[in-house]
C-alpha cells in the first residue's frame, strides 16, 4: 500500500511541477474572486448566495475544462515525451499505474472544485452581506441549492474528465482527448433536442441526457419522465463502460514507445 501512495504522489509531483498546472489553477481563483466583484460594481440586488450561484456557473465551467486537459494529458503525455519507458520498468502493474493515475486526476478536480466552493464564497461573503443574505430562512434554503449545484456540477465534470481520460488512455493523443470531451461538454443539450426520449423511448438510455444533474433540483422528473435514480444507474453504467476500455487498453494492448 505504501508503494500504491509513492505511485500516486509521482503522479501528483508531474502535474505540480508544469508552470500551466499553477497558471490553470491561479485563473480560477482569479476567476472566482472577479465574478462578485463585476456582480457588485453591477449594482444589482442580490444576497450572498445568488452572487455565489452565479460565480459557480461559470467558474465551474473552467474547472471542468482544466480538469480535462490534465485527465488528456496523463496517459497520452507519457507517450509523447517518451516516459512511458521508464514507467513500465518499474516493479508495478499496468493496473495499478493507470488507477495512480486517475486518482491523482481526481485529486487535482477536487482542488479545483475546493478554490471554486472556498474563494467564491469568501467573495461573495465580503461583497453581498445584506439582510436577505443572513436570514436564517432563506440562508437555509440558498446554502443547500448551492450545494446541491456544486455537487450535481462535479458529477458532470467526473464523467466528461473520465471520457478524456479513457481517449488519452486508448488513443493516446491528448488533443484528441480534449476535442472529443470538450464537444461532448457542450454539445449534450443538441443531443437532447435531437433525441427527445419523449419521442423516442431508447433515447432515455443515451449518456448525455444525464450527465447534467441539476434539473432534479427543482423537479423530481428527468429526461423522459425517469427518475434521479435511473439517470444515476445510467452514470455509473456508463462510467464503468469507460473505465474498463481505460484498463483493457492500458493493460492488455502493446504499449511500447
Amino acid at each position: 500500500m505504501t508503494d500504491f501512495f509513492k505511485l500516486i504522489a509521482n503522479e501528483n509531483m508531474k502535474i505540480y511541477s508544469r508552470v500551466r498546472t499553477w497558471v490553470m489553477i491561479g485563473i480560477l481563483a482569479t476567476f472566482n474572486v472577479l465574478m462578485p466583484v463585476l456582480m457588485y460594481l453591477t449594482g444589482a440586488p442580490m444576497d450572498l448566495w445568488t452572487s455565489f450561484t452565479w460565480t459557480e456557473s461559470f467558474t465551474f465551467m473552467l474547472n471542468t475544462i482544466f480538469t480535462v486537459v490534465i485527465a488528456a494529458d496523463m496517459v497520452a503525455g507519457e507517450f509523447t515525451w517518451g516516459t512511458i519507458k521508464l514507467l513500465l520498468i518499474r516493479p508495478w502493474s499496468r493496473g495499478k499505474i493507470l488507477m495512480s493515475k486517475f486518482l491523482a486526476l481526481i485529486l487535482f478536480s477536487l482542488l479545483g472544485t475546493m478554490i471554486v466552493a472556498v474563494v467564491g464564497m469568501l467573495s461573495s461573503a465580503l461583497l453581498f452581506s445584506g439582510e436577505s443574505a443572513i436570514s436564517l430562512s432563506s440562508e437555509g434554503a440558498g446554502m443547500e441549492a448551492s450545494a446541491l449545484l456544486l455537487l450535481t456540477d462535479y458529477i458532470e465534470l467526473f464523467v466528461i474528465a473520465l471520457i478524456a481520460f479513457m481517449i488519452s488512455t486508448a488513443f493516446r493523443s491528448s488533443s484528441l482527448a480534449i476535442g472529443l470531451s470538450m464537444l461532448m461538454l457542450f454539445t449534450k443539450d443538441l443531443f437532447g433536442l435531437l433525441l427527445n426520449p419523449e419521442k423516442y423511448e431508447w433515447a432515455k438510455y443515451i449518456l448525455f441526457l444525464h450527465i447534467d444533474l441539476s434539473d432534479y433540483i427543482h423537479s423530481s422528473v428527468g429526461p423522459g419522465g425517469v427518475g434521479i435514480g435511473f439517470s444515476i444507474a445510467v452514470l455509473v453504467g456508463y462510467c464503468l463502460i469507460f473505465g474498463l476500455v481505460s484498463w483493457w487498453a492500458f493493460s492488455k494492448r502493446d504499449v511500447s514507445a
